[in-house]
């Protein structure tokens, strides 16, 4: 599989890639490595979103925890930051989530957190890694074999947990919720019905296939139109495992993570005096400026929400997101939470008794044009001298009118072009001739 974690864990083809003897032996790592700490008997939670294939890795890697000595709280289908909460929650040693995100049911891959609920650090990937590598363990025997060890109560623990973020009374609100036929089809329209919204759920039934299958937050179009189909007040989009939230407004308009994020920031600026926010270098110019004319102070990271957690929590910054619709608040949540943001979100909107069209203006988007160039070796990007200098040209024709990024993806293989301009046609003209300087020089 390459180096094996990535910048949101471990990601591949379910049983080709990522296989159930690989899940065994991560299990056992995970669990050698929680005991070279000092810990005989390590206990891990695991959790999934229900894709076909998470039933095959979770058992997989229930087997190489207890196989290792380590015991098994199973969460069962549960969003990822629902594993992340209530790994914290139970004082577990570690918790694991299988779930490829947003990726099709194809995919799968495996996440964990360490015991405060954050995603491990590169030196805890490392070590992982390393011993996975070596083919000699101690196997413990008898009554020293981990157990699998349910408990009850845990997925009402977590909808407390969400139901708790609401600062307002959204009682009688009308909103549209799409699942994504993931792992919030069964917890996100429970929670949004008990604050007493008039919930309409969508795409809430998976069957193992169905995931991200046109719908969720990959398709922010399909619950725009389905708010206005229903007369909704608003909508809200998660992606397969949750941690990500896309919104509509009445009109059908898109509400992505930028403007969420930039509706959030100005409330607690409001309310709080928040000074500072965390973004990625993929959020839109147009909300670097509405943060200025609000004086709020914007850090950029790299992309990856684990890059803008890390700015946040060591400079204690309480909010931070990405344009995907990965939204931190870091005094609520230890990782990007898709439903605790799009209570925050309803709040906003009810607080303010303004609709969230009007919420949303507070930023004016540049025109975007983002292009994934697949059919490239990613990995030589870097080293590319006639990549980088068609990008400076680019750069520089466009000045202060817009910008460009050029990456490559940390969980698919290709490379990413963005481009900001004052103009959408120009945007696309520049992402396209990048494009296709890339697919020329990057070519396997």
């Amino acid at each position: 599989m390459g180096q094996l974690f990535g910048t949101d864990g471990i990601r591949g083809v379910a049983n080709t890639e990522l296989t159930p003897e690989f899940a065994v032996g991560l299990g056992r790592s995970v669990v050698r490595t929680l005991r070279e700490g000092g810990n005989p008997r390590p206990r891990v939670a695991i959790g999934r979103d229900p894709r076909a294939s998470g039933e095959m890795l979770e058992a997989a890697l229930l087997a190489g925890v207890t196989s290792a000595g380590g015991d098994v709280v199973p969460l069962g289908v549960l969003p990822t930051p629902g594993v992340a909460f209530l790994t914290q929650q139970l004082g577990a040693d570690s918790g694991a989530v299988i779930s490829a995100s947003h990726n099709p049911v194809g995919d799968n891959g495996i996440k964990f957190f360490g015991p405060s609920g954050y995603k491990l650090t590169d030196a805890e990937e490392n070590r992982i890694s390393e011993l996975l590598q070596r083919t000699y363990e101690d196997r413990p025997t008898g009554a020293d074999i981990g157990r699998v060890r349910p408990e009850d109560g845990l997925l009402a623990r977590y909808v407390d947990h969400l139901m708790q973020a609401a600062d307002a009374d959204l009682s009688g609100l009308r909103v549209v919720v799409d699942c994504a036929n993931g792992a919030a089809s069964a917890v996100a329209p429970e929670v949004l019905r008990r604050l007493g919204c008039d919930v309409v759920a969508i795409h809430a039934e998976p069957d193992g296939a169905n995931i991200n299958d046109g719908c969720g937050s990959n398709h922010p179009e399909v619950i725009a139109e389905a708010v206005v189909a229903h007369g909704a007040d608003l909508g809200v989009a998660h992606d397969g495992d949750a941690d990500r939230l896309i919104a509509a407004d009445h009109t059908g308009g898109i509400v992505d993570g930028d403007a969420i994020l930039a509706i959030l920031a100005a409330r607690r600026h409001q309310r709080e005096g928040l000074q500072t926010v965390v973004t990625t270098v993929m959020t839109n110019l147009g909300f670097t400026r509405a943060m200025a004319q609000l004086g709020i102070e914007v850090i950029q990271t790299k992309v990856g929400d684990r890059y803008v957690l890390e700015e946040m929590l060591a400079h204690g910054h309480p909010l931070g997101g990405e344009q995907s619709g990965h939204l931190i608040l870091a005094d609520l949540a230890t990782t990007g939470d898709g439903l605790l943001s799009a209570v925050a979100l309803l709040s906003a909107v009810v607080a303010s008794g303004c609709p969230l069209a009007e919420l949303a203006s507070v930023m004016e988007r540049l025109p975007q044009v983002l292009v994934n160039v697949r059919g490239v070796d990613r990995q030589r990007l870097t080293e590319s001298e006639a990549v980088w200098s068609g990008v400076d040209k680019e750069v520089l024709e466009l000045g202060a009118a817009g910008r460009v990024l050029v990456r490559a993806s940390g969980t698919e293989p290709l490379v990413r072009v963005m481009v900001e301009a004052d103009e959408l046609g120009r945007a696309q003209q520049v992402a396209d001739r990048l494009a296709g300087l890339i697919a020329r020089e990057l070519a396997t």
